[in-house]
């Protein structure tokens, strides 16, 4: 992976840019094992994972004007990569519905 989509981590997770961004901020908060859905995901990892959400929102300057974040589970919400992963999405409004 190209060092400048690189972003953080932590001991259970890292971040990185999203290779195909939906927003001017677009980026994955993943494990560093295989979890296929949040539905497997340890209570503690998911903490973890939030945690580094945050640490990315704060580093990237939308923590004040505000964020996105997804995970989508199954097929029906749109997951087609069964590795958990967290998409944190800012730098401009967001609109509700989201689809």
């Amino acid at each position: 992976m190209p060092e400048e989509r690189w972003i953080a981590e932590t001991e259970n997770a890292f971040a990185f840019r999203d290779k195909n961004p939906q927003a001017p901020v677009h980026v994955l908060v993943v494990p560093k094992k295989r979890v296929p859905t949040v539905l497997q995901a340890p209570d503690a990892l998911l903490g973890e994972m939030l945690g580094l959400v945050k640490r990315v929102a704060e580093q990237e300057g939308i923590a004040r004007e505000g964020f996105r974040t997804v995970i989508n589970t199954h097929p029906q919400s749109g997951q087609g990569v069964y590795h958990l992963h967290i998409h944190v999405l800012g730098g401009r409004q967001m609109k509700w519905p989201p689809g």
